[in-house]
């Protein structure tokens, strides 16, 4: 039966899916800006009260990464990297999208944009640009065109928020992806505060100071499971939590007129959106939004609405709207559009299986409305390691489902969401547990999810690449193909190679070359390539500074040397993962031509 060109044109149809996220407004409040993919690639776009249409405002080959309009003044700053490198730069554009202007103008390093100032003409910013390693703290004025450097240490910090009288800036330091501390300081002298210091791993997120200026509103797990939001009084440095430690608390942000607080909780992978009246000091009431996976909330300018961008397996990645007055909700965009009908799009059941050990590890199962059973399955595996895969919508899912194949995937051990206890349990030289959660992912699977055991593959992208690696190495029987994208054959040569600045943010990860340097040899994929019996496909960007493109390199040689079936995709444009709407066209069709081959047997 020949599928090739009726599977390459649907496979189309389901990257035509755009996408609408990260919102914000104008300072005049009419404007809601947003990034949205209706171009091909993430480019900055408006829409008013006066457009039956939004309207395009960049028109870059390169995404934009993201866009923060002035509260005060008609300029939005935007951070563009070239060819997925992620050395992003900061540009100033007017709100109209004319008069671009690259503030940064140094391709070699990093800018990473802080926060506006509360008058609109000064933003904070990070950058690497001292010595490719750590970040140092700026301040740009937009009235003198000029760069001030505000902080410098030889450690990783961010810049946060201002004081509401402009004269103070948070800033984080991060000694690791798990561990950092907030830091106040005074922009005439210099002089910083520590204002979280602790002993125990903690984080301190998403920080914003109260309307007064004498407190914060955060997000931490500062002596609890999970990440909670807290009020910290800066003059009595007393905490005090408005959650529970039984769910992650994410997206946190203050109102502009400081009277609410808008955050999500992650329950299970699902969001659910709360809002806090800061003056009554109690939950706001708010209408039911659709399951999904809540990113990217912010408050229009009068304090009367709050968008977020919402990723839903029913509704795609859409950006919708609350408006507290009315207790009303409202879908903003529709850019994903694309022909298909919304019914064909299938929700997942969550399930738990236990792993060798009895843990329980929690999974979404998605399976074809038309498939009989046994189902072919694809194990979809996330990355990070300190990720979650969420209630949220995938396109190339979809897709898979529509051509019978059932989609499980899971949160092996180590995945964020499910409290700091369950992420460290893959933790160095305890990082094949996860790989074994995979292996009984497949026994669960055969005895419980109607699954065809010749027919199970697995695919994931960068740390998820090695897990599909690692299962194929240390599991081979158990896969009848493997899809690796943007992965890790080589623990050792990937922490070589990984750029500097995140060298030691992945070690207490990882572990070191130094001290874990022969365990990472010992597990590593490349090492056990003779024992891989399914065949492979690989995709990689040249421009990755986070996986370098060798790691996919070796692996592809090292197979092609055993004549085993592999097949490999470089993208001299893109860096770590896929961006750009053709080159997805051209990797996922050939993915999908590869996966209906080995795994539903087509030829």
């Amino acid at each position: 039966m020949n599928r090739q060109q009726p599977l390459k044109d649907t496979l189309r149809r389901y990257m035509e899916i755009r996408s609408a996220y990260a919102p914000a407004f104008s300072c005049d409040n009419r404007e809601m800006l947003f990034l949205c993919t209706i171009s091909g690639t993430p480019q900055v776009w408006s829409l008013g009260p006066e457009s039956p249409w939004p309207k395009q405002l960049t028109f870059f080959s390169d995404r934009v990464m993201d866009g923060f309009p002035s509260p005060t003044v008609e300029k939005i700053c935007i951070r563009m990297d070239q060819g997925g490198n992620e050395r992003a730069q900061l540009f100033l554009m007017g709100s109209d999208g004319q008069n671009l202007e690259n503030i940064s103008q140094d391709p070699d390093h990093i800018y990473l944009f802080g926060a506006w100032s509360p008058d609109g003409r000064r933003f904070s910013y990070s950058s690497n640009r001292r010595d490719s390693i750590h970040f140092d703290i700026y301040q740009y004025d937009i009235d003198s065109a000029s760069h001030r450097l505000l902080h410098q240490s030889d450690h990783t910090n961010y810049a946060g928020q201002f004081s509401p009288d402009g004269g103070k800036l948070l800033f984080s330091r991060h000694h690791t992806n798990a561990d950092n501390d907030l830091y106040l300081l005074e922009i005439e002298t210099g002089e910083i505060t520590l204002l979280t210091p602790h002993d125990r791993e903690s984080v301190f997120h998403h920080a914003c100071f109260a309307k007064d200026g004498k407190s914060l509103y955060l997000l931490s797990n500062r002596d609890s499971e999970f990440t909670r939001v807290a009020h910290l009084y800066l003059d009595r440095e007393h905490w005090v939590w408005l959650t529970d430690d039984r769910w992650d608390a994410e997206n946190l942000t203050l109102s502009p007129n400081g009277n609410a607080l808008a955050f999500s909780l992650n329950i299970e992978g699902t969001s659910r959106i709360a809002i806090w009246d800061c003056k009554a000091s109690q939950s706001i009431a708010l209408p039911e939004i659709p399951q999904g996976f809540v990113m990217d909330l912010e408050w229009n300018r009068e304090s009367s609405a709050l968008a977020f961008t919402l990723s839903s397996p029913r509704y795609a990645n859409e950006i919708w709207q609350l408006d507290l007055r009315k207790n009303h909700l409202l879908r903003r965009t529709y850019a994903s559009i694309s022909g298909i009908p919304q019914e064909r799009f299938i929700q997942p059941e969550w399930v738990h299986f236990p792993s060798f050990d009895d843990l329980s590890i929690p999974a979404f199962y998605y399976r074809p409305n038309h498939q009989k059973t046994p189902y072919p399955v694809l194990v979809w595996v996330h990355g990070g390691p300190e990720s979650q895969s969420r209630n949220s919508f995938n396109s190339l899912i979809q897709f898979f489902l529509q051509q019978g194949i059932a989609v499980f995937v899971p949160n092996v051990r180590g995945s964020d969401g499910y409290g700091r206890t369950y992420v460290h349990l893959d933790d160095v030289r305890k990082r094949m547990d996860s790989v074994a959660d995979l292996a009984k992912g497949v026994e669960w699977l055969v005895s419980h999810g109607d699954a065809d055991k010749k027919s199970i593959a697995v695919m994931g992208g960068s740390y998820g690449g090695f897990m599909v690696l690692a299962a194929l190495t240390h599991y081979p029987d158990l896969w009848a193909a493997g899809v690796d994208i943007v992965g890790i054959a080589n623990l050792r040569t990937f922490i070589q190679n990984t750029s500097p600045y995140r060298r030691h943010l992945r070690e207490s990860e990882y572990g070191t070359v130094e001290r874990d340097g022969c365990f990472f040899d010992t597990i590593s994929p490349i090492h056990h390539v003779d024992k891989i019996k399914a065949p492979l496909f690989v995709i990689h960007g040249a421009n990755d500074p986070r996986v370098p493109v060798d790691e996919a390199e070796q692996i592809v040689r090292a197979l092609r040397k055993r004549s085993h079936p592999v097949d490999y995709l470089r993208f001299e444009d893109e860096g770590h993962g896929l961006v750009k709407l053709e080159n997805k066209v051209k990797a996922y069709g050939e993915v999908a031509k590869f996966l209906d081959r080995w795994l539903l047997n087509e030829m």
